[in-house]
């Protein structure tokens, strides 16, 4: 019995309706993946790695990872730029994008190594400097630094520049009296000093799950303890005492003793000659990895709009953000497994593998990805179903474009996607190269009738805005207030992001590489959201999907600024910061799926890399600044505000999108069922084409 083929839908123009071409669209994505590698991995390893070796305070932290967004803010409108007007040999050979991307990514793996390189010996002088203070100093006298670390809090003072209530929450030390055995506040703070000392520090415990789930085993000096109410030789005092001492020190102290550690670094070794000189050159190289980087992040996103039809580009953008998640991911895996065996050495390898990784997914796009033939085989599609990706006065890509196909004789593209595609658009089989032809492809005579209506002497600002309609002012206004609303969500999520490692390190407690796996569990779990928020835009718009994401992030944020206090066991912290994030990370997968194609869908073919460089003049200029804000709160008020701060930023943004009315992709028509005789017709040219 013959298999029933599936009945082919056509609109009302006898078109198939209008599908994103999925192969291709990962193909592209492998450029993205390049850039998220490299940022995932820096996001997260940078802050550490200035924490570790420069014990920098948080501001400080915040303006230098606010320093690539401040060289982006300048350097990706013109690279933009550039590669929209990039015509020259190795653009008619590759495109304009690619040579961009294969250059700045080679430039970026060769100088990012050298970023730990630069700190080996100041990490190495850190160290021996901090424990220098820490055993001849600091752990014989603790006592005293809790005491006065008690007495600043109780007079509301501060510490090392320091609140005192981050070194212990006095609140919940007088609403729980009944816990502390009948000590007095000061007498139980005091007491968590002895944590501090070597024999308080041999009990150890680990649970049967990477330490956070299932059994607890207890160790004292390595070995087994059997029995927690047995006294302890070292110390005269019961295991369970110990434990529980230790307890209340990470609960009350701990993050205000790593916070008293950083001070020391910054203040007796970073301030020095010395730690000058290892943080200038650090800047130095840094500053080269990122001017690399900055290079190729426009030419490398607008390269999906080159080759999507508009309407396809919230689907095409969530497919580029699955991407970008798979480089994520990779990053993720890179640094979780070395910092859960951290030495000097650890950031040096960590960089090595990620600038390894990035060389692998660039020999993979050069593999795949051949740019002129996809932006031509776009161009067609756009002219067939009567998508305007060209505007009048904005001619020059559509003239040069039409220029190289007429230097060059090309033919009509072919499609090289079986799946897609029975037949080239000439009726050739797929996979066979197209005649030529003496008359141009429409999509260039498209190109070519744009140029011949555009001759016109360019209008100054006021003529400029004059000349235009009610409906194109509208327009205008609506992409400023998308870059606006842009601006302040990128202000609330980048100051949490940018800090995300050194809070759960020190804010909760969590070593780095625990911190790692919450973040990229997270990760994880959101990207699982890409495709459907792809559709979810189809069904519901792109402002509707945006506001639901910041919606998300504002609860999240909010709940942790408030559910997440001292005093709580670590693991329920733990516990309530992995859920909580995890909401923020889904609405991080929704608006950034749908925010950039708001911006994109009032572009023009000839404007997209541009208008891709305004995108990212929002989030740059935003993530320039928000580091330093947030770094403040984190100094002078307390880490959890962060989380507020946030929220209102993002409070903020949606108010701006609310007043948006452009942006969303067109609605394409209904499309209807063949006719017999159109099923006969399709039956004999593929007979036809067979012969």
């Amino acid at each position: 019995m013959a298999k029933k083929q599936k009945e082919v839908v056509l609109d009302e123009n006898g078109r198939a309706p209008l599908k994103l071409d999925y192969g291709q669209t990962f193909k592209v994505g492998f450029a993205f993946a390049i850039i998220m590698i490299f940022w995932t991995a820096y996001d997260f390893v940078v802050p550490l790695l200035l924490e570790n070796a420069y014990g920098l305070p948080s501001w400080a932290r915040g303006l230098i990872m606010g320093l690539d967004n401040l060289l982006s803010l300048f350097m990706l409108p013109i690279f933009g730029k550039l590669s929209d007007k990039s015509h020259g040999k190795i653009a008619k050979k590759f495109g304009r994008r690619t040579p961009f991307i294969v250059i700045g990514t080679v430039a970026s793996v060769l100088l990012m190594v050298f970023v730990p390189v630069a700190t080996l010996g100041q990490q190495k002088a850190a160290d021996k400097t901090l424990n220098d203070h820490l055993e001849t100093e600091f752990y014989p006298n603790s006592e005293t630094y809790f005491a006065s670390w008690y007495d600043a809090a109780a007079n509301g003072e501060q510490v090392n520049g320091e609140s005192a209530a981050n070194f212990c929450d006095l609140q919940y030390l007088r609403q729980n009296t009944d816990k502390f055995n009948g000590k007095t506040e000061r007498e139980f703070f005091i007491g968590l000093s002895k944590a501090l000392t070597p024999e308080y520090e041999k009990m150890t415990s680990k649970k049967a799950v990477l330490n956070m789930l299932g059994a607890t085993t207890y160790y004292y000096d390595g070995n087994v303890v059997e029995d927690l109410n047995a006294i302890c030789p070292d110390t005269g005092v019961t295991y369970q005492e110990m434990v529980d001492t230790n307890a209340n020190y990470k609960a009350f102290a701990a993050n205000g003793v790593e916070n008293y550690k950083s001070d020391y670094i910054f203040e007796h070794q970073t301030r020095t000659k010395q730690g000058i000189t290892s943080l200038a050159i650090y800047m130095v190289i840094l500053l080269l990895v990122l001017i690399a980087m900055t290079t190729f992040r426009s030419p490398a996103v607008a390269l999906m709009p080159d080759v999507t039809p508009k309407p396809l580009r919230s689907q095409g953008n969530a497919i580029i953000n699955l991407c970008g998640g798979v480089g994520g991911a990779i990053a993720f895996l890179i640094y979780t497994i070395a910092l859960f065996k951290p030495s000097i050495n650890t950031y040096v390898i960590i960089f090595a593998a990620v600038g390894a990784g990035m060389l692998l997914l660039l020999a993979g796009f050069l593999a795949f990805v051949r740019e002129r033939k996809m932006v031509a085989r776009c161009q067609e599609i756009c002219k067939e179903y009567g998508i305007d990706d060209f505007a009048e006065g904005e001619s020059e890509h559509a003239e040069k474009f039409a220029e190289e196909l007429i230097e060059e004789g090309e033919d009509k593209p072919v499609v090289e996607d079986a799946e897609h595609a029975d037949f080239n658009l000439d009726g050739t089989p797929n996979g066979e190269a197209a005649p030529m032809v003496d008359e141009l492809p429409e999509h260039v005579q498209f190109a070519k009738d744009v140029v011949e209506n555009s001759k016109q002497k360019r209008p100054t600002p006021k003529e400029w805005w004059n000349g235009k309609t009610k409906e194109e002012r509208s327009k205008l206004v609506s992409f400023w207030l998308i870059l606006a609303s842009i601006f302040m969500w990128f202000m609330g999520y980048n100051a949490v992001s940018s800090n995300l490692s050194v809070y759960t390190t020190k804010g909760l407690n969590l070593s780095a590489g625990i911190a790692s796996i919450i973040s990229g569990v997270s990760m994880g779990v959101s990207a699982i959201a890409f495709i459907p928020v792809g559709y979810l835009a189809a069904k519901i718009g792109r402002k509707k999907s945006i506001m639901i994401g910041y919606a998300l992030a504002v609860v999240s944020f909010v709940l942790i600024c408030f559910a997440i206090m001292q005093g709580q066991a670590p693991i329920l912290k733990t516990v309530l910061f992995a859920a909580f994030y995890l909401i923020s990370g889904f609405g991080l997968i929704i608006a950034n799926v749908n925010t950039f194609p708001m911006v994109t869908e009032l572009s023009t073919a000839e404007t997209v890399g541009a208008y891709t460089g305004y995108y990212y003049v929002a989030t740059m200029s935003a993530q320039a600044i928000t580091p330093f804000i947030a770094g403040l709160v984190m100094d002078y008020v307390q880490d959890k505000y962060l989380f507020l701060y946030s929220a209102a930023c993002i409070v903020i943004a949606i108010v701006l999108m609310a007043l948006v009315k452009h942006g969303d992709s067109a609605v394409l028509a209904k499309g209807r069922k063949l006719t017999k005789e159109e099923k006969r017709q399709i039956r004999l040219d593929s007979m036809d084409s067979a012969d």
